[in-house]
């Protein structure tokens, strides 16, 4: 896989800051059941980085210090990771809201049965991803029978409450394009979506996030290999919206990885982009001692990914 940030480190984006924080998002490992083409982290079942119980009871330190308000659990699949319950547990205590992003197939593993049951019972906002309603496109992206076992994974959701009019269990889900091209207009794709999936498998669900793809790790050195990665980052930069960066998800969360290292947000963590105008790698260790001293976000070309058309940020677009 080419490295990628020496080819995204240089750039004009504009110098944002952090506006306030109200999010932690925590990358809980990178092992996941599947080796999707476009994912930002390169997971797959065979990575072995996985957040221990220490790193976990100082993000929950961290939440108590801080003030946050939303603990935003990612991987791989983080319901891999064998502390999962036990940190959503003790963070609803917290009276924090905690999203799951969910990649459907996981509730449907030998192991995990019950874990939608879980969720439901302690009211997790569940976030998943479905590139898209048909299954062709599911499995060439994904691997064949993705599609089918993420239906599923839906309808067991479903079933408990999620996605339905009138239940306050949130079921969201995520689009992302099959190759180097923006995601289409968010609300008219959202319409498709509950229409087609509902005609056809009975499923409902909450809202649709559309999401460009990053070029950063699989996808970004997928780019390379065919020759396509200057043309991609072309379309990003030509169709930067000013009006996003208001509302880019960095500007009010921080990402912490797997060792309990804090970046300004899950694409910085996977190119090892130190927080803010940092040097060094910065812990939730130090962070919780000194406290977090500035606001200036860590900036490159990548970034474009989010400001490009409609925008795109974890909870799908921004303008």
């Amino acid at each position: 896989m080419h490295e990628m940030l020496p080819h995204l480190i240089q750039t004009d984006f504009p110098s944002i800051t952090r506006t306030k924080l109200d999010t932690l998002q925590a990358n809980l490992g990178y092992r996941c059941n599947q080796t999707c083409l476009h994912c930002h982290v390169a997971a797959s079942p065979k990575r072995t980085e996985e957040m221990d119980w220490e790193t976990m009871q100082l993000m929950l330190d961290f939440i108590e210090k801080y003030g946050i308000t939303t603990l935003d659990l990612t991987g791989g699949a983080p319901e891999m990771n064998q502390h999962f319950k036990r940190l959503v547990i003790e963070a609803r205590k917290l009276g924090v809201k905690v999203i799951d992003r969910c990649n459907l197939t996981i509730l449907c593993e030998p192991g995990y049965e019950d874990f939608a049951e879980f969720l439901a019972e302690h009211d997790v906002e569940v976030v998943a991803s479905l590139p898209c309603y048909l299954e062709d496109n599911v499995d060439a992206q994904r691997g064949d029978g993705v599609f089918l076992a993420s239906i599923a994974g839906l309808k067991q959701l479903n079933a408990l409450g999620y996605g339905q009019k009138g239940s306050s269990k949130v079921l969201n889900l995520v689009y992302n394009p099959q190759g180097p091209v923006l995601p289409p207009e968010q609300v008219a794709l959202e319409t498709s979506y509950k229409s087609e999936l509902d005609a056809r498998y009975g499923v409902q669900f909450s809202n649709l996030f559309t999401l460009a793809n990053m070029p950063i790790q699989r996808f970004g050195s997928m780019l390379i290999s065919k020759k396509t990665f200057l043309p991609y980052m072309d379309l990003l930069r030509a169709s930067f919206n000013k009006a996003t960066l208001d509302s880019l998800m960095c500007r009010s969360l921080v990402s912490v990885d797997w060792q309990g290292f804090v970046h300004d947000c899950d694409f910085n963590q996977q190119l090892k982009m130190p927080l803010g105008s940092s040097r060094e790698p910065v812990h939730l260790e130090a962070l919780l001692e000194e406290g977090l001293q500035e606001s200036v976000i860590r900036i490159g070309d990548h970034c474009y990914g989010c400001t490009a058309g409609q925008g795109s940020s974890c909870g799908g677009a921004l303008s």
